[in-house]
């Protein structure tokens, strides 16, 4: 490393082994096994490229590129206000939501309108979860086996809304393709579940944009079939970054059956206090 190659060497990789002993004063006459290795290990030093590092291993970057996507949909925090509308064939509802977020593990949601819903909220902090009812001024600990639960009866599971880390840390990812969104790459990572994994869906399809905005999710069940499916569209600036400002969940055997969130405001990286996640907060949000 930074010395200088000897003449002889300088500029000539086009010869080879014996050549380059006889250079370095072999003959190979009378050279023994043990001194004929060793002057190889030495040419092979000098020819062979050096590598810095090994090239990170495929799972690691398709692990990571979810993870960049789940940062830049959050921030490091965040103060969104979305309105989600609910379509059936017969009937159709929405409200308004509005959200907190800090990092992957903690996230309140609190329905603002309308006046009959106003005040229904999710907390989630790390693995657990917490619902709350103002009309019976109760707060249920929702047990894992509930994340995959409807929230409100949309199309949109607990575990959707607070998009907890379980993809990355149950599943195993790869890069399976790639392809074009608004002249950007876009990579498709498929993430499987690891065995015995406590998670509901066999396998996951992400797509996702070089600059690192989530474009569609489609949930698999452990056979393969593809359960339901997500897509942004939009994509404009909000809060300062390019965002998907709508996203819809549909369920792959609902035709013409949806859920929509329309965001409205958001603010990313703003300091969000601790009170904020906790049970106490959902029991008083409907006062402030």
């Amino acid at each position: 490393m930074g010395a200088s190659l000897p003449e002889s060497f300088a500029g000539r990789h086009d010869v080879g082994p014996s050549v380059r002993l006889q250079r370095c004063g072999y003959t190979g006459k009378g050279l023994s096994m043990r001194r004929w290795i060793l002057a190889c290990a030495v040419i092979l030093c000098f020819s062979t490229p050096w590598v810095a590092s090994a090239e990170p291993s495929q799972e690691t970057d398709a692990r990571k590129i979810i993870l960049d996507a789940w940062n830049y949909y959050r921030g490091k925090s965040s103060i969104v206000v979305t309105d989600m509308t609910i379509h059936r064939t017969s009937w159709e509802r929405s409200m308004t939501i509005k959200a907190w977020s800090r990092g992957l593990d903690d996230s309140v949601f609190l329905i603002t309108e309308p006046a009959k819903d106003k005040g229904n909220g999710t907390l989630k902090k790390g693995s657990e979860m917490w619902t709350y009812n103002p009309k019976i001024n109760r707060v249920i600990k929702l047990p894992p086996s509930l994340m995959s639960q409807s929230w409100m009866g949309s199309d949109f599971s607990n575990n959707d809304l607070a998009k907890a880390d379980s993809i990355l840390n149950d599943y195993t990812h790869q890069i399976t393709g790639k392809e074009t969104h608004d002249g950007l790459e876009v990579y498709v990572v498929k993430a499987v579940a690891k065995p015995q994994a406590p998670v509901v869906w066999g396998s996951q399809i992400l797509k996702v944009r070089s600059d690192k905005i989530l474009l569609y999710e489609g949930f698999f069940d452990e056979d393969g079939v593809l359960v339901k499916e997500m897509a942004a569209d939009k994509i404009e600036m909000l809060g300062g970054r390019l965002f998907p400002t709508v996203w819809t969940m549909r369920k792959s055997e609902s035709s013409g059956e949806y859920t929509s969130l329309h965001y409205k405001e958001a603010k990313f990286d703003t300091e969000v206090p601790d009170r904020y996640f906790s049970v106490s907060f959902l029991r008083s949000f409907q006062d402030e």
